[in-house]
């Protein structure tokens, strides 16, 4: 699955165009916590979360994600796009609630990584 992918099947709005939307994902994962990105993540490649603050980014981030997605009609301040442009981070809104993104984006073959899918 690609960042492409995600945008059509939320469906949802790429917010740092300059990004690529090629690039392969096969992991995700869902949280407004960043302690539980950061203690229970592990390859994930993409992060839906509600949580609106440039921690997200860092985190995304030191996690080594390529994508953000805000769920629930969550928008960004331009802080926040502007730190995730700099790191090469596509960031990506949808009005869909994280629990349905995340069972579409499952549903689709994106998983979680951890075994416990």
């Amino acid at each position: 699955m690609t960042i492409q992918d995600i945008l059509q099947l939320l469906p949802a709005e790429l917010l740092t165009p300059g990004t690529r939307l090629d690039t392969q994902v096969h992991n995700a994962c869902g949280s407004d916590m960043m302690s539980d990105v950061l203690a229970f993540v592990k390859n994930q490649a993409v992060l839906l979360t509600g949580l609106n603050n440039p921690q997200v980014v860092r985190t995304a981030d030191m996690m080594d994600m390529v994508c953000i997605v805000f769920v629930r009609g969550k928008r960004p301040s331009p802080e926040v796009l502007e730190l995730a442009e700099q790191r090469g981070i596509a960031v990506l809104a949808t009005q869909r609630t994280m629990f349905s993104a995340c069972g579409i984006l499952y549903q689709a073959g994106l998983r979680g990584g951890g075994g416990h899918d």
